[in-house]
């Protein structure tokens, strides 16, 4: 019996694998990101939020949550020109990026919540990013609701860590809980935003909220 399951199973994720990958093939964005040296195709969704919206200047101190494979956390280092400071942190290894420090850790845990806490040494932040993400299981309503705590999470640590001014980037997922986080944002901060930008893939229901100035 668990052989007559296995095997389909095994071929599901074969194919998803090699439709994956020719995907990342294929994809513009992804040999842009290569040719330019840039860690991954994330960054042109973020370059184009802050070309719109204008969130990092040198200077600022910049929060980066689920920074792998790197992508926000260089980009925005090479913004802030050398002043400032970038504290990116992932569950994942992050290879070293001249400007930023990295915190490995499951941002779930309190020790990690404190050794990011220690690492803003009491300091408010200019700006907090989170393109976190769980690892996806193919079951969509648990998905949708690790995706939903992940960004309650950060939005509940930027409320904590921005200064009254700062601005919070946060990618969310269009699903269930989704109506009830936007109200929740929308009450904390001045003025919320919703953009896709065009590296999102169209059928991703991922968006990002720009969300400016902390409701005290």
């Amino acid at each position: 019996m668990s052989r007559t399951t296995a095997k389909p199973a095994a071929k599901r994720r074969g194919a998803g694998r090699n439709a994956w990958m020719q995907r990342q093939l294929n994809d513009p964005f992804v040999q842009q990101a290569h040719r330019l040296g840039h860690r991954s195709r994330a960054v042109f969704k973020l370059r184009e939020i802050d070309e719109k919206d204008h969130l990092i200047r040198p200077g600022m101190r910049v929060v980066d949550l689920g920074a792998a494979p790197g992508g926000w956390s260089q980009y925005a280092a090479r913004r802030l020109g050398g002043g400032g400071a970038v504290i990116a942190l992932d569950i994942s290894p992050l290879s070293p990026l001249p400007g930023v420090v990295f915190i490995q850790g499951d941002f779930t845990e309190q020790r990690v919540a404190d050794a990011l806490g220690a690492a803003l040494a009491g300091r408010p932040c200019d700006l907090v990013m989170s393109d976190m993400a769980p690892n996806m299981s193919g079951v969509k309503a648990a998905d949708q609701a690790r995706a939903m705590y992940l960004a309650e999470l950060a939005a509940g640590f930027a409320l904590r860590a921005l200064r009254a001014d700062g601005a919070l980037l946060l990618k969310v997922f269009q699903g269930e809980g989704f109506d009830r986080l936007l109200n929740d944002i929308k009450s904390a901060f001045h003025r919320v935003v919703a953009r896709k930008p065009r590296a999102s893939r169209p059928k991703s229901r991922e968006i990002y909220l720009v969300c400016r100035g902390v409701i005290r």
